[in-house]
């Protein structure tokens, strides 16, 4: 049997009541999401492949970060193993007042990432070609919030709160399922878990940092 998809019109009318970007923003989502279902099967950047999917799992979901804090005051904001962009991309668009490091390892990944960056005309984005563990060692930004969509478990994010490293004082942000469990070692560091739906799933944002480890 056939599922008939929604025309495009109305998906992007939908997602407009509910993000409620401007007619630019709406654009340069629309520009975007167009750019990576095209490039899909040459960069490998998306399992979803329907355009309601795509907007209501990358686009909603990654936007889902302003229900539990302000945006605004995110100083610099680094996405951890950020494969096609998301969350910060979108969060971008609809915040242009961040500045972005996009970490990612795969060679295509980062093309496709700087021509986004280029098409849309997006400032302070940086594209980071290395690894976590090396960004750890290496960088010396200034971030202020981490951000990640499961691209690592979570005893590796964790490094980021060891002593001797220069990030330790910042936040991560990292998108679960409802069923996620974090390892025993992680739990010290969550410092609030907030659940919200996306359609029919049921999904989480764990906030981490240094707070509870303190007390």
């Amino acid at each position: 049997m056939t599922i008939k998809q929604k025309p495009a019109d109305e998906v992007w009318a939908a997602f407009e009541r509910e993000a409620k970007p401007t007619s630019r923003q709406l654009e340069q989502f629309q520009q975007f999401i167009t750019y990576m279902l095209e490039c899909n099967q040459l960069f490998n950047l998306t399992a979803i492949t329907d355009l309601p999917g795509v907007v209501r799992n990358h686009l909603l979901d990654s936007l889902a970060l302003a229900r539990f804090m302000d945006p605004q005051s995110i100083t610099m904001m680094a996405d951890i193993g950020t494969g096609a962009g998301f969350p910060a991309i979108p969060l971008k668009i609809m915040y242009p007042q961040l500045k972005i490091v996009l970490i990612e390892v795969t060679r295509k990944k980062q093309e496709f990432l700087a021509n986004v960056i280029t098409m849309l005309g997006l400032e302070d984005v940086e594209i980071y070609g290395l690894d976590w563990r090396t960004f750890l060692r290496t960088t010396e930004y200034p971030i202020d919030c981490f951000v990640t969509r499961a691209a690592l478990d979570d005893l590796e994010l964790i490094r980021m709160f060891r002593p001797a490293c220069r990030y330790n004082n910042a936040t991560l942000v990292y998108w679960a399922s409802k069923h996620w469990e974090p390892h025993p070692k992680v739990k010290p560091f969550i410092t609030r878990i907030e659940p919200y739906r996306l359609g029919s799933k049921d999904r989480r944002l764990v906030f981490m940092s240094l707070q509870p480890a303190a007390k």
